[in-house]
């Protein structure tokens, strides 16, 4: 048994940079204190130590120096500006700055029971109709999804969950079950027909009915759970509605227990002529209930349940917003690593010069 939670919680996917903090906020002016203290006893150092040399003004004019003296020179600077550049991202990385972020979520309380006729005259639509429910089950997030199948009696398959993992196993189970009695039935071979005989194990109880509507809705808007919470409830409800016995309630009485259970009932029809006949008062009885009619061939239908169950049925509460304290020291990492290569280039090259 599958214990669903009371909520789920769902996150937007934006995110608001709230502010930027260092865990150590003394190691920037520190550093720049000592690099400036650096210069100041450099500058001083070298003005004590520096040497005159007599006649050299007109070696220092010599055309084939002068461009080992401008190279000489912007070693220098260059020099200068790594180490500074360097001393700079090395105190910004010792600094630890840190990225401080919030995200706002919302408590999205859905219920969504997928609602399976399995008679014989859905049979054929069976594969397709189960094939919209997983595609529609794809563009869910959060949502507590259960699945129930019926003929005669119901069957739950899986009752309100949000472990979509199993979600997904049952479905393509019930997707390969639908196809495969269908083909039994036209006498084609199946690879494991005792798995697709075993899916609608409960579903034939009552002899000598078939397609009990009404106590197939009923049985899954019994589905539906805390009904004193303040959730929202859809129930999809795949059938043609072509009755074929006695049930105890009647299709009216069915949407009226689901409408009291606070749900909604999308109606997937499986194809043909909805206007009139079963079609049409099916498209009635979803409307009673706030709900729709679409048309299981129609390619936008999944479109179209989803976006109406995910408009028109979901309750959002405020929560608290998350906040993260992310490292936000990536960047200054990388330029320290290449300043320290680009100082490693520099004394080659001005080791290489001073050789020659």
């Amino acid at each position: 048994m599958v214990t669903p939670p009371t909520s789920v919680l769902v996150a937007l996917p934006t995110w608001d940079t709230v502010s930027t903090t260092t865990v150590r906020p003394w190691v920037l002016p520190a550093v720049g204190a000592l690099v400036l203290v650096a210069v100041v006893v450099g500058l001083l150092w070298r003005g004590r130590r520096a040497l005159r040399v007599a006649n050299v003004d007109a070696l220092l004019r010599e055309p084939a120096l002068r461009p080992w003296l401008v190279a000489h020179r912007v070693l220098r600077v260059l020099v200068v500006l790594v180490v500074l550049g360097g001393a700079t991202a090395a105190a910004v990385v010792a600094a630890q700055p840190q990225r401080v972020e919030t995200r706002p979520q919302v408590l999205a309380n859905r219920d969504i029971v997928l609602c399976l006729d399995v008679s014989g005259s859905m049979l054929q639509y069976g594969e397709q109709v189960v094939a919209t429910f997983e595609k529609a089950v794809e563009e869910f997030r959060g949502e507590r999804i259960a699945l129930t199948v019926w003929n005669s009696t119901s069957r739950t398959v899986f009752p309100l969950t949000d472990d979509y993992d199993l979600v997904r196993r049952e479905l393509e189970t019930a997707r390969v079950a639908m196809g495969g009695i269908a083909r039994l039935l036209d006498g084609d071979d199946v690879a494991d027909p005792q798995a697709v005989l075993d899916f609608f194990t409960g579903t034939d109880g009552l002899e000598g009915q078939t397609s009990l509507i009404g106590d197939g809705l009923a049985t899954c808007a019994l589905q539906l759970d805390q009904v004193a919470v303040d959730r929202s409830r859809s129930i999809l409800l795949a059938t043609d509605n072509e009755l074929a016995g006695t049930p105890v309630y009647t299709l009216d009485q069915a949407a009226q227990l689901a409408r009291s259970r606070g749900a909604e009932v999308y109606a997937l029809y499986p194809g043909g002529t909805w206007r009139q006949g079963p079609g049409a008062q099916l498209r009635v009885v979803a409307q009673d209930t706030g709900g729709r009619l679409f048309v299981a061939d129609d390619p936008s239908s999944v479109d179209d349940v989803v976006a109406d169950v995910q408009a028109h049925q979901q309750v959002q509460m405020d929560a608290d917003p998350q906040r993260f304290v992310v490292d936000d020291e990536d960047g200054w990492v990388l330029a320290l690593v290449v300043l320290a290569t680009v100082v490693v280039l520099l004394a080659v090259v001005a080791g290489g010069r001073s050789r020659s």
